[in-house]
């Protein structure tokens, strides 16, 4: 075991936090209105009583855009705790089906499928997640004689104080961020560079959304509004109709 440095892991965030930042701006700038109309419930938004082009554009895209951002950042935090691992423990992306990373400590090799936060899946996915652990197991046991094998399902945050699941770990939080780097306060300590640059980078985005808004408001106003009112029934037939 290698003892965790802060200035190790600053340097690899402000490499690599741009990437997020740069995905965000990329996937904001690729977005088209019919995107985003046929993929949200308008129902929820009538019942909602939304009545203006521009308070039902920001709506979907915010919408949109949380459900994208946490994808993307999901991605970044796995590279983070691979990075971790690998500079503590010589741990690695793994080569197994659904398995993000593996290394060996205290003579036991672990595989970790991480999340972002506890709530990921459902039961077909949390099953799948174990079957995956079950086929790693299987190969790793082949590769390796006499190896004992744990199972963890490592979230970046949350908590969980039923972690032993039976045929695996859950690890989440501090206890997730403690179990790749020996270090209790790591979950603290990657907080305050995680905010590098981050107003110029939120500022650059912001400067692009805006523009989308005002873009996509004026495109469903053409198509969905007649005198000044939102076209519901042209709406749902554009999201829902044969």
């Amino acid at each position: 075991m290698k003892e965790l440095s802060i200035d190790i892991i600053r340097q690899y965030v402000e490499y690599n936090i741009g990437v997020f930042h740069k995905k965000r701006i990329q996937n904001l700038e690729k977005l088209r209105l019919n995107q985003i109309l046929k993929r949200k419930n308008p129902y929820l938004f009538k019942a909602k009583n939304i009545l203006t082009a521009q308070d039902l554009i920001k709506t979907l895209l915010d919408a949109f855009l949380s459900s994208q951002e946490e994808t993307i950042f999901g991605e970044f935090l796995e590279g983070l705790a691979v990075f971790i691992c690998a500079e503590v423990y010589g741990g690695k992306k793994s080569a197994a089906e659904g398995i993000d990373l593996e290394f060996d400590k205290d003579d036991i090799k672990y595989i970790v499928a991480i999340k972002s936060g506890p709530n990921w899946g459902n039961s077909s996915q949390i099953n799948k997640m174990k079957d995956n652990f079950k086929k790693a197991r299987k190969i790793l046991s082949t590769n390796t004689l006499k190896v004992n094998i744990v199972s963890v399902n490592g979230c970046c945050y949350g908590k969980d104080n039923n972690p032993d699941k039976g045929d695996y770990l859950k690890l989440c939080g501090q206890r997730f961020w403690e179990f790749i780097s020996g270090n209790a306060s790591l979950y603290i300590n990657i907080i305050e560079p995680l905010g590098y640059k981050a107003k110029e980078k939120n500022d650059e985005f912001y400067e692009s959304y805006a523009k989308l808004i005002n873009v996509f408001t004026f495109e469903f106003g053409r198509a969905f509004c007649t005198a000044g009112t939102i076209d519901w029934e042209a709406l749902i037939k554009f999201n829902s109709s044969i």
